[in-house]
This record gives structure tokens, C-alpha cells and sequence, in this order.
């Protein structure tokens, strides 16, 4: 059974746009594969470990070829457990509201936590950086208040949608599909720039 996997990065519940898009994705895409298994990971739940002093020493000790010890064991299983759940699922619908112009920091915080070696990525002194999450593919939410394309350097930058489309593809996904919701808060264009977001919503959902 394939499974779709949603993983939210915004707390706004029903006040939220990225959740309000990935709601219209979500009911197409259960209509064009009724037979599939779609999940709910709201980032904000408490699930996600933290990554801290043991978990980084575990992560350089996995480096150097050691097996982490104490804390460091103990932090290295959870990320791997938390890797293991991401790793479940064959496609992935990613909401990402805008956070002074960047993702939000629980995001980081995910991302941090599964990107080890062996789990997330290999590395060759050589060669570089192989994704090891491939044969997957993402759809990610873009949402954002103020900026937008083509306007000025006062309405902010986007450090959103290149660091995580970065993420993904280094992850080794990279089928990735995307719908942007970046309407100027100032303008009287907002419902029209909400209703082409759900469109392009439900167009992504019917080829995903």
C-alpha cells in the first residue's frame, strides 16, 4: 500500500493557510487514490526529540565510526526512530507557512534531528554528500504574508522555499511539486491569489 505522508510545520490550526491548502490537496488526492494510505504528522504534537549536546556527540561519534555510548546512545535511537517514521511513507505533503523569511523553527528542528549519516545521507571524502531518501516524492505548501515575488527588498526574502527544496534534494528526493501562497496582506488581491493557490492545489493533487 503506498503511503502519503503529511507533515505540517504550521501551529495555526483552522486559521492557517498552509493547512487550509493541504486540506484541498488532501481530499483530491484521496479522491484520485481512494486505495492509499494518507498520515497526519503535525510537527507541533511533541513527538519530535531534541537535538542537543548528546545527540551531536553521537552524531560525530557515528562519523569517526564509534558506537555512541550513555546519552548519546539513548539520543542517536531516538533520531533514528524518528527517521524511521519519515522513512514510512513513499510520497510527502509538506505545509511550510513563512517564518521571518525561512521555515519555521520546528521545521529545523525535524530536519536537524533525521539528517544523519547512514539514515538521511552518505558521504564519501571524495565524492561528497549521496541522499539516501530516494524514490520518493514531495509536494510541499509555500505560504508567506508579505513577500512575494517581484516585490521590493522591504517585503522581506525568501530563505523559505530554496533551503528546503535544497533539504529535499540532498535528502535524494527529487520529484518535488510545489504551490505558493504569497499574497500581499496590503493589496485587495488576497481572495484572488488564495482561490489560484487552491487550483494550482488541486492540479498538484490530481498528478501526484
Amino acid at each position: 500500500m503506498t503511503k502519503l505522508l503529511h507533515i505540517s510545520a504550521s501551529p495555526r490550526g483552522e486559521r492557517s493557510e498552509s493547512l487550509a491548502l493541504a486540506e484541498t490537496f488532501l481530499r483530491v488526492y484521496r479522491e484520485q487514490h481512494p486505495e492509499d494510505e494518507v498520515l497526519e504528522w503535525n510537527l507541533w504534537d511533541g513527538s519530535l526529540p531534541e537535538f542537543g549536546p548528546a545527540a551531536a556527540g553521537a552524531k560525530m561519534d557515528v562519523f569517526a565510526g564509534l558506537e555512541p555510548t550513555g546519552p548519546g546512545a539513548q539520543a542517536w535511537q531516538a533520531a533514528g526512530e524518528t527517521f524511521r517514521r519519515f522513512a514510512d511513507a513513499d510520497k510527502y505533503l509538506f505545509s511550510v507557512p513563512m517564518w521571518n523569511a525561512s521555515v519555521p523553527y520546528i521545521l529545523k528542528q525535524f530536519i536537524d534531528v533525521i539528517s544523519q549519516p547512514g539514515l538521511v545521507f552518505g558521504f564519501d571524502p571524495e565524492l561528497g554528500y549521496s541522499g539516501l531518501v530516494t524514490g520518493r516524492k514531495a509536494a510541499v505548501i509555500y505560504t508567506g504574508a508579505v513577500y512575494g515575488e517581484g516585490r521590493g527588498p522591504a517585503f522581506g526574502s525568501d530563505f523559505q522555499a530554496p533551503y528546503f527544496n535544497d533539504w529535499l534534494r540532498w535528502a535524494g528526493i527529487t520529484d518535488l511539486a510545489a504551490v505558493e501562497f504569497r499574497p500581499n496582506l496590503a493589496t485587495t488581491e488576497v481572495e484572488q491569489r488564495r482561490a489560484r493557490a487552491h487550483a494550482e492545489a488541486v492540479d498538484v493533487a490530481k498528478n501526484f
